[in-house]
């Protein structure tokens, strides 16, 4: 069997691998050249993702990259992981999704699999994209060739769940779309979850971030009642985590960060407003998250003791998550236009993030380079990310204020902070 991957990101290169590993062979589709060049080359452009790996696929005739979506011919399913984001007006950029199905279109035969990955709203794949696909191709979904959806769970960096034991969720546009897409990825996958309808699978993974979002503005919002009354939202944490039943720990942060969290619910507060229906509590989650990088900065100018222009300030850490490369939404882009719109200048340390890539966000920082871990030239110190580093490191000496948003430091300086 040979498939196609469109999009070759931070889902699309490990679930690659993961197919060209079950004896799939892989054809990888995007637009980036520059990409498409690396993964021939055996090289890779993820830190968590080994270049070995891609070198190993590469050499065993098993994958191979190009920007041609004409290739797609030479392929049995066809799987589209590109970005879902929000626009200015925070509503969904169906742009990656809808141009990924114009490209595709006039390239599909009878007999093709097509499955969307990219999170979205319910109705994306059996009205949207089926209407892109099917006008483009001159084919009927369903009867010529099958249509499915099947929602990303990447968790980047994670030693315990990859893409081979992470259950997938599979809904198509007719049973027999379903099969396929359930065959297909069985033969990379161990546990496949088929679910009625790609709308049921395009809800499930809503379900699951909206989720995540709720409950880490509960603790965002408990951070900040808490510390008014003296009481540390940590310990708090740690001794309600002790009830073995009807409890999950989530934990406060300096915001939301990754492709997931902070964009994928208002895909679905969106898409209620056609049905007249308003997701009050999607959106009140997304106002106490979206605060808390101002309420880190109020909480560092606190720590620091004079006004915040003309400060020097180290941020600790860019990427979303702890050791991985990956900066999308990292509340950090938010902290530093935010220090620097107050008059203050800001710099950066990140061990896997050595230097900042263009955003649409922030387009601003593009260019700047991780710096010293050193207070030296700096008059406070913000810890964004628990990377190990940080967590190990001994920060004990250093003399200027030091504000910790992931309660991770464990060898302390005297002027040692949360926020």
């Amino acid at each position: 069997m040979k498939i196609a991957i469109v999009g070759m990101g931070y889902v699309g290169l490990p679930l690659a691998l993961r197919f060209t590993r079950a004896g799939v062979a892989v054809l990888g589709v995007d637009v980036d050249a520059a990409k498409c060049e690396a993964l021939n080359s055996g090289r890779s452009y993820i830190k968590h993702v080994p270049s070995s790996a891609v070198a190993q696929a590469v050499g065993a005739g098993m994958l191979a990259a190009t920007t041609d979506f004409a290739r797609v011919r030479e392929v049995e399913a066809v799987l589209l992981c590109v970005p879902t984001p929000l626009n200015d007006q925070r509503e969904p950029d169906m742009s990656y999704v809808f141009g990924t199905g114009e490209n595709l279109a006039p390239h599909l035969r009878k007999g093709h699999l097509v499955v969307l990955e990219s999170t979205t709203y319910p109705g994306t794949t059996d009205t949207d994209l089926r209407a892109i696909l099917e006008r483009g191709s001159g084919l009927v979904a369903g009867r010529d060739f099958h249509l499915a959806f099947s929602p990303e769970r990447e968790d980047p960096g994670s030693t315990q769940w990859d893409a081979q034991r992470i259950p997938k969720v599979v809904g198509g546009l007719t049973p027999a779309c379903r099969d396929r897409a359930v065959a297909c990825y069985a033969r990379a996958i161990e546990h496949i979850v088929p679910v009625s309808s790609c709308r049921v699978a395009e809800a499930a993974k809503l379900l699951e971030n909206i989720y995540r979002s709720v409950n880490i503005a509960l603790v965002n919002e408990l951070k900040i009642v808490y510390s008014a009354m003296g009481i540390d939202v940590w310990e708090v944490i740690e001794a309600a985590k002790t009830k073995p039943f009807g409890f999950m720990p989530f934990y406060p942060g300096p915001g939301l960060g990754g492709h997931c969290i902070p964009i994928d619910p208002f895909y679905l507060t969106w898409k209620a407003r056609e049905f007249g229906q308003h997701t009050r509590f999607i959106e009140l989650a997304g106002e106490i998250n979206s605060a808390m990088p101002g309420y880190v900065v109020e909480s560092a100018v606190a720590a620091l003791g004079r006004p915040i222009r003309g400060a020097r300030i180290l941020l600790l850490g860019l990427a979303y998550k702890p050791d991985v490369d990956d900066d999308r939404e990292s509340p950090a882009y938010a902290l530093m236009q935010l220090f620097e719109e107050r008059g203050a200048q800001t710099a950066y340390h990140d061990p896997h993030v050595p230097v900042i890539r263009p955003t649409r966000e922030h387009p601003q920082f593009a260019g700047r380079r991780s710096t010293a871990l050193s207070p030296e030239g700096h008059d406070l110190a913000l810890l964004v990310t628990a990377h190990a580093e940080y967590r190990s490191f001994d920060f004990s000496s250093w003399p200027i204020p030091f504000v910790d948003t992931r309660n991770c430091v464990a060898r302390r300086p005297e002027k040692y902070f949360r926020a």
